[in-house]
């Protein structure tokens, strides 16, 4: 009988760990072998309505949710005879642990560890949680190294490294692309991307920062930013300071879409500045649409990147030396081109999302043994 398997995210928010639980949710569900959980109120919520991927939701409303949302958690595995429980959302693990332990069926509880973590989990609360934790599925060898290190042995459930696949995207035409540069107005200028929240850690004031050096410098450049404001006075503020430095027609900004890698595919590069990512996905997207990549040289993009082979790597929160890496690939579009057919073999090599969620399959299977 095939592992029966819940999905468990109730994050409010909408970035890249919650769409790849949505994905491999998804994945789970046409092996006829999953159901999900997830916030009520929360943004996945709209890529399971009208659809046929089997969910319930729980609220996330006050300081008795972790025993009560447990409790309603405990019946749907019962109900559902679940099998295993894997978590995303570090938040979801007192809920997890506490309905496992009310269940009858007493769910193996895996959790796939998105985020670094930074401080030692010996303490009474903590080790409550990890004992009664079965897996740790890190996205890095450095979250690994990281969880070893901050987790006492003893407690510490059994880890492995596991990739986040990303989806094959679908290649746009060259006059669709033409068609979509002219009505954001980037025209035929050098168009540098960074996808993400627009937030101060993600560093889109560090492209910002490049881009206006790469005018100074006399080239063409634009900046395009695809992502939601998690504070509108900070994007208030950005706004500003950019009309006020003169750059108000040289940097777009498009907010939130589902197309990110069709918009991915209009840019010259794709740049990853945020001060520490986990992981970074967004550059794995924009490998597989054969766009050149840029990265800071911490966290995640160090097993991404093969810095001058398949992209490059600047310093992180270095404008300057990202602009100095973005003059070199305007200057040389051979070199783009290389790099940019180089990281699109090996995100379709190593990080093919089918590819890695038969590997994520084996894993929650393999709790079970």
């Amino acid at each position: 009988m095939a592992t029966k398997i819940c999905e468990l995210c109730l994050s409010p928010d909408l970035g890249g760990l919650e769409l790849y639980m949505m994905r491999a949710s998804r994945y789970l569900s046409e092996q006829g072998q999953c159901i999900s959980v997830i916030n009520e109120n929360g943004k996945l919520k709209s890529y399971y309505e009208n659809t046929p991927y089997r969910y319930f939701t729980l609220k996330r409303r006050n300081v008795l949710f972790s025993w009560l949302g447990a409790r309603r958690l405990a019946r749907i595995i019962d109900a559902e005879a679940i099998d295993v429980l894997h978590l995303h959302w570090t938040k979801d693990l007192p809920v997890a642990i506490i309905a496992k332990l009310l269940s009858k069926r007493k769910p193996k509880v895996v959790q796939s560890r998105h985020m670094t973590m930074t401080r030692f989990k010996d303490d009474r609360y903590h080790q409550f949680l990890y004992k009664n934790l079965d897996v740790m599925l890190a996205v890095t060898h450095q979250v690994k190294s990281q969880i070893e290190k901050f987790i006492p042995k003893q407690i510490r459930p059994r880890t492995e490294v596991l990739y986040i696949g990303a989806e094959q995207p679908v290649i746009i035409s060259e006059e669709e692309k033409k068609s979509r540069r002219e009505q954001l107005g980037l025209t035929d200028s050098f168009t540098v991307g960074i996808v993400g929240r627009i937030e101060p850690p993600k560093g889109q004031w560090a492209v910002i920062d490049a881009v206006e050096k790469l005018i100074h410098q006399g080239i063409d450049a634009r900046a395009l930013i695809v992502g939601h404001a998690m504070s509108d006075a900070y994007l208030e503020t950005l706004q500003k300071d950019i009309v006020m430095r003169g750059l108000k027609d040289r940097i777009v900004f498009t907010g939130f879409t589902r197309e990110a890698q069709a918009i991915m595919q209009l840019c010259d590069v794709m740049v990853l500045a945020t001060e520490n990512e986990t992981f970074g996905l967004v550059l794995i997207e924009a490998m597989m649409c054969g766009v050149c990549v840029c990265a800071s040289d911490s966290g995640g993009p160090l097993e991404i990147i093969d810095n001058e082979q398949n992209g490059l790597l600047f310093r992180t929160f270095d404008a300057g030396d990202l602009a100095d890496k973005l003059e070199c690939l305007h200057q040389n579009s051979d070199l783009r081109k290389k790099y940019a057919d180089a990281g699109k073999k090996k995100a379709l090599d190593v990080f093919e999302s089918q590819k890695q969620f038969i590997e994520l399959k084996v894993a929650l299977e393999n709790a079970c043994g």
